[in-house]
């Protein structure tokens, strides 16, 4: 019996999210499964975002990405910030469950797998400093990593910086968010050559209204990037 599976006997694994006994790690139960709204279906093909018809009618835009398109490719998420979404997110974000970036990553690439090019290399949303230091850890950076590995992809976590602490985007309108976050990260004095010509994959846990990964993309078309996708762990979708 191998180390792995003798842990296991021990200590039977838990879903993912509560204290039911799955089959496998990382797993989740069928009730925890039923409350997670995976996103599916016909999505914008820029932000994520869930739109009226199947996804037999092809590429498709809200009336946001229409309106103000995004200086970024295409958008993908995994689910939408709600229900048992919204427990994954937090437990990562809040909960130091640093185990979720693992177990997400084969969701997450799953999702990626149409925008990644053999040029492709994934970056994290970068944090300042000051709030690094109080988190302890960059959860879009810890998702990057697994999300790297799973797809057998480059990571560059430094190639950005935010070099203005901007603090939180919580409670803040649309407008004010992309205000809050204009102009504040840029590409590293050194490592920001590694998007030089490069496919970016920008990689966030939860798309709200897409200004951080706007500011970003911004950062990234500085460095030189040839092209610009998102993806996010989760999407904050508005009631109709």
């Amino acid at each position: 019996m191998g180390f792995q599976k003798a842990i296991e006997a021990i200590f039977p694994t838990q879903c993912l999210t509560c204290q039911t006994i799955v089959a496998e790690t990382g797993a989740l139960c069928p009730a925890c499964w039923a409350e997670t709204p995976f996103l599916g279906g016909l999505l914008c093909a820029q932000c994520a975002v869930p739109l009226p018809g199947g996804a037999e009618e092809g590429e498709a835009f809200c009336d946001t990405c229409l309106t103000a398109p995004r200086p970024w490719g295409r958008g993908c998420a995994v689910f939408e910030y709600a229900g048992n979404g919204r427990k994954i997110v937090l437990a990562l974000k809040h909960g130091h469950r640093m185990d979720i970036g693992r177990h997400t990553a084969p969701w997450m690439a799953r999702q990626a797998q149409p925008v990644i090019t053999d040029r492709t290399v994934i970056v994290p949303i970068p944090l300042h400093w000051q709030r690094l230091l109080r988190r302890r850890f960059n959860q879009s950076a810890l998702l990057a990593r697994h999300l790297g590995a799973a797809l057998h992809l480059p990571v560059a976590p430094d190639a950005l910086v935010r070099w203005r602490n901007t603090g939180s985007q919580d409670g803040r309108t649309a407008p004010a968010r992309f205000t809050n976050v204009a102009n504040a990260m840029a590409p590293h004095r050194r490592n920001g050559a590694l998007l030089r010509d490069k496919d970016v994959l920008l990689v966030d846990d939860v798309m709200t209204s897409g200004a951080t990964f706007a500011a970003a993309a911004e950062a990234a078309h500085q460095a030189g990037a040839a092209r610009i996708d998102v993806i996010a762990l989760a999407r904050v979708v508005k009631a109709p």
